[in-house]
């Protein structure tokens, strides 16, 4: 799994409206990077309902979240209307998972992304990175512990 410190790989992927989104686009603020299994799954749909319900604290502290599964745009799309979500859904569709391989969080055993956090600061350096066994997720308590500690305007 990608450290903290570390540049945080580039990528630009299709969200559930078949958009292309680059983390570059995001240069000069933080972004969280949530990376889940897959769409509809039961700890996935928990997951995501929580941060949703989060979501104006995260915007409030000025980052971005984005969302990414191996699922399709078509598949997304259709998750987000489900649980009435607003943020972007990215799909690490194709070539599968490559995305989720470049932050060290392919698995081969199940073919999805391990379930992870990945705060990248203004500057695009890794903040902060935590893996979660498969049937847990991370709670937005730690997830607004570590925004606490991230410095203004990245390192």
């Amino acid at each position: 799994m990608i450290e903290a410190g570390a540049r945080a790989p580039d990528f630009t992927l299709p969200d559930q409206d078949g958009q292309l989104v680059s983390l570059a686009g995001f240069r000069g603020r933080p972004v969280l990077l949530v990376f889940y299994p897959a769409d509809f799954s039961p700890v996935c749909t928990d997951q995501l309902s929580v941060y949703q319900e989060s979501l104006a604290e995260f915007e409030g502290r000025g980052v971005q979240l984005l969302a990414i599964s191996v699922d399709s745009a078509f598949c997304h799309k259709a998750f987000r209307g489900h649980l009435s979500l607003t943020m972007p859904l990215l799909a690490d569709f194709h070539p599968k998972g490559e995305v989720a391989r470049a932050y060290g969080l392919w698995s081969e055993e199940y073919g999805v992304a391990g379930r992870a956090l990945v705060l990248i600061d203004p500057d695009g350096v890794v903040e902060w990175a935590h893996r979660s066994p498969a049937l847990e997720y991370p709670g937005t308590d730690l997830i607004f512990e570590k925004l606490a500690r991230l410095k203004p305007g990245g390192r």
